[in-house]
């Protein structure tokens, strides 16, 4: 008696996209095997548990080959030893670079250096997230970091040609970037409440408005280093809380335009002139490398909280910084509208995020 046997032969690499998840969260065998039969695995494919074992160290063997590759994405794309469609490389490197949101906000605006890596037991330990996965995390920002910090052009698009990232990734990275090399402080009690899109979207903002490359696209790390010419010139800006009659002007306006539309409208006109003068001290303190490491702190202390005091609503933020930066425009004494406008244009933006009534 004879049997038959149809038998394909192939050789695409196989990924299974849990396991692979188990292997970026630093799972060892052992544990991902354990988690794979608690998730029901077994009885619902009718393999043994040493089966089991055998797939799990054959795709941790195969994640581990492919890891070198994973450091420099394009090579993923043109090596002929892996056989992985476009769709599943894509995947790979998507899911190699992305990152928890609670490791990210331990790490944003601080040095990507070997004292930051010695802390990372530590922020294991606090947000639950396994040493492995936190140290491939760390290493993705430092590697795309040194990829693109002496680059020409944008940074997001450099991102996305040296690593294949989505866009939305790609921005990711970038404000991560931003962040390391401005240093900006994120870890103040003050700023907890803070996500990290909420910095990352502030980000966004400064790279387009604040940095070298907003003015030149052809200056070397363009969209990295803050336009040092442009923060020296926010200082003219002290006119407008130092000249009494600018002050008072200032504040007139803005009270025209705005009575009977907000609802905090004797709160704001009682203080005018002090939320004024914060916005324009941070503003002519940006010249000093400590003060704009602090540039969230002092928003936050100098805006955010004084309104949050008062119980602003954020539709009445927003009305009252609108017109606060428009009403400028009517200040006949004033002759920096240009320079007011490219700074109070991202302070808006990033102070209605910053606002959470």
């Amino acid at each position: 008696m004879t049997s038959e046997l149809d038998i394909f032969v192939g050789n695409t690499t196989l990924i299974d996209e849990d396991v692979y998840r188990l292997w970026l969260d630093g799972y060892s065998v052992s544990d991902a095997v354990a988690l794979r039969v608690r998730s029901g695995i077994l009885e619902q494919t009718g393999a043994t548990a040493a089966v089991l074992q055998s797939d799990t160290m054959d795709h941790y063997r195969t994640f581990h080959m492919l890891e070198r590759l994973l450091h420099a994405p394009p090579k993923l794309l043109h090596q002929l030893i892996f056989q992985i469609p476009p769709s599943r490389q894509a995947l790979l490197i998507e899911r190699y670079y992305a990152f928890d949101e609670a490791f990210v906000r331990e790490v944003l605006g601080k040095k990507l250096s070997k004292g930051t890596k010695k802390d990372l037991d530590d922020i294991s330990t606090k947000t639950g997230i396994t040493l492995k996965s936190c140290r491939r995390q760390f290493d993705n920002f430092k590697r795309v970091f040194k990829v693109v910090e002496e680059m020409r052009g944008s940074l997001v698009d450099n991102i996305q040609q040296h690593f294949l990232l989505s866009d939305r990734l790609a921005r990711d990275y970038a404000a991560i970037v931003f962040f390391a090399n401005n240093r900006f402080e994120t870890g103040k009690k003050k700023l907890q409440y803070l996500s990290f899109g909420d910095f990352a979207f502030c980000a966004e903002l400064m790279i387009q408005n604040w940095t070298l490359g907003a003015v030149d696209s052809q200056v070397d790390d363009m969209d990295m280093d803050l336009d040092k010419e442009f923060l020296q010139d926010l200082k003219e800006l002290k006119v407008l809380v130092a000249d009494k009659d600018l002050l008072d002007l200032h504040k007139s306006l803005v009270c025209t335009a705005l009575r009977g539309k907000l609802g905090v409208f004797s709160e704001m006109e009682a203080n005018f002139k002090n939320l004024s003068r914060g916005l324009v001290n941070v503003a002519a303190k940006l010249t000093h490398n400590k003060d704009v490491r602090d540039l969230f702190v002092d928003l936050v202390e100098k805006f955010v909280e004084p309104c949050r005091s008062d119980h602003w609503p954020l539709n009445d933020v927003r009305l009252f910084l609108n017109q606060y930066s428009a009403s400028v425009h009517s200040l006949d004494g004033f002759r920096h509208q240009a320079l007011w406008d490219r700074y109070m244009g991202t302070l808006r933006g990033c102070l209605l995020r910053l606002y959470h009534d």
